[in-house]
């Protein structure tokens, strides 16, 4: 997300350096950049005007600090306008009510809705240990019920059934009403994608509405649709009081021009943003955070959140362990990282917290996809438990067995067995020098600019 943009902000950075004080006429041009940089990103021309604006007020006149250049003075004007532009703080979601709080999920077809709900209950179960119900109310779409049940299974949340003869307003009272006799805390109703241009539809969801009162009214919507995202969630805010945004599909957008629209033009906060496919990808919203990595700074926060999240602490204590007891790092250790790093969104995810990302070429970013290590898990998952722990015996023969099961050729198995090599050379700088040196040695191994810290 936000690639395009990132790029554009620290390329007009760089070209401030050297200056002693900003001025209307160095940062002229910087501003230009900004502005093309922001259309770019699809953002909405009132927000870019305004936008602008406001940075231009800000900045011309600045001294610039003995500790910041001229470029890093305006990224830090640029920065605190992105966090105003977007929310200031994250605004969590307000499930102080007498149980069950409700939370009714509104939005277009196709913008991703019951994968949300999915999510958001997992992350409620997860980080707000509570206890959550899902019900689906869209009579329309086929096989919609079908799909919230086998979700719901996936992610451990109790499933009220629903039937598409049955009227919406009914399928989410009777939910209710479940939950409050089974002391539930929190219910999530789905709902049938709709236009805002369709009267009878947003009839229905505003009957809804009227009968559960929820708590919680969240439009989600497909980031990659740009300053039609926010648009449309204007249009739904004139028909339904909504109290938050969830912002899907920002994975597969580069430009995130979304992100920066919504809150100017609907007054509502982005409360989450959904960032892969799988269930455990939904993040809250942190309008400083996100400014950071707009900026190329990273996003060391959010890692260090997604890591205990994520991470399995056993499997990490036990390598640990055998780290310490001077055992060698074999293939099952290497398959065991490529897990947990699956499980935290993939490199793409990672990537795009880390700090200094923005100054790796863009050829060597795209060079590393989930794919690949998708290929190698599979490659190591053709081998037999003796070869995972001696790699070293992989020869010929072993090499065309292990190809052929995996569906690979054998160049990918030389292609791995050399990346665990490489990696089975730093856990033993590791064993020897400990976690300075390990570093050290991972630093030089990155592209110029990306932090391993």
């Amino acid at each position: 997300m936000f690639e395009s943009l990132t790029e554009r902000l620290t390329r007009t950075v760089r070209d401030l350096r050297g200056l002693g004080r900003l001025t209307e006429d160095n940062i002229k041009d910087a501003l230009r950049d900004v502005r093309m940089a922001l259309l770019e990103a699809d953002v909405s021309l009132p927000v870019v005007r305004a936008f602008v604006d406001r940075v231009k007020e800000q900045a011309i006149g600045q001294d610039v600090m003995k500790s910041l250049t001229p470029g890093q003075a305006l990224i830090k004007v640029v920065r605190d306008e992105l966090v105003q532009v977007m929310g200031e703080a994250n605004e969590e979601l307000n499930l102080s009510t007498t149980p069950p709080a409700v939370v009714l999920m509104a939005g277009l077809q196709g913008s991703g809705k019951t994968t949300t709900v999915a999510k958001l209950s997992r992350w409620l179960k997860q980080r707000k240990k509570k206890s959550v119900l899902v019900v689906s109310a869209d009579i329309y779409r086929p096989a919609a019920i079908d799909q919230l049940e086998t979700l719901a299974k996936e992610v451990d949340v109790h499933f009220f059934p629903s039937n598409p003869s049955q009227d919406p307003v009914d399928i989410a009272t009777a939910a209710i009403n479940h939950a409050r006799k089974q002391f539930i805390d929190v219910v999530i109703v789905d709902t049938a994608g709709r236009l805002h241009v369709d009267e009878e539809m947003m009839g229905e969801i505003k009957r809804v509405h009227a009968a559960i009162n929820p708590i919680e009214t969240l439009f989600v919507v497909d980031s990659m649709t740009g300053q039609d995202a926010a648009n449309t969630a204007k249009a739904f805010n004139d028909a339904l009081p909504l109290t938050g945004v969830v912002l899907t599909k920002t994975d597969g957008d580069a430009r995130g021009g979304a992100a920066l629209s919504i809150r100017h033009i609907t007054g509502k906060p982005i409360k989450f943003l959904g960032v892969g496919e799988k269930t455990v990808a939904l993040e809250p919203f942190h309008p400083d955070r996100l400014a950071s990595r707009i900026l190329g700074m990273g996003d060391v926060l959010s890692l260090v959140e997604q890591a205990e999240q994520q991470i399995d602490k056993e499997e990490a204590e036990k390598l640990a362990k055998k780290m310490k007891k001077g055992e060698n790092f074999d293939l099952e250790d290497f398959r065991s990282q490529l897990q947990q790093m699956q499980k935290m969104g993939g490199i793409g995810s990672l990537m795009d917290k880390l700090p200094g990302v923005a100054d790796v070429p863009k050829e060597v970013r795209e060079k590393v996809n989930d794919k690949d290590f998708k290929q190698m898990e599979a490659i190591i998952n053709s081998m037999t438990p003796s070869e995972r722990r001696r790699p070293d015996i992989i020869k010929g023969s072993r090499k065309r067995r292990i190809a052929a099961g995996s569906g690979t050729e054998i160049q990918d198995v030389n292609r791995l067995l050399k990346q665990f090599m490489q990696m089975q050379k730093m856990m033993k700088k590791f064993q020897k020098g400990g976690m300075g040196k390990l570093m050290r040695s991972l630093k030089g191994r990155m592209p110029p600019g990306m932090s391993p810290f």
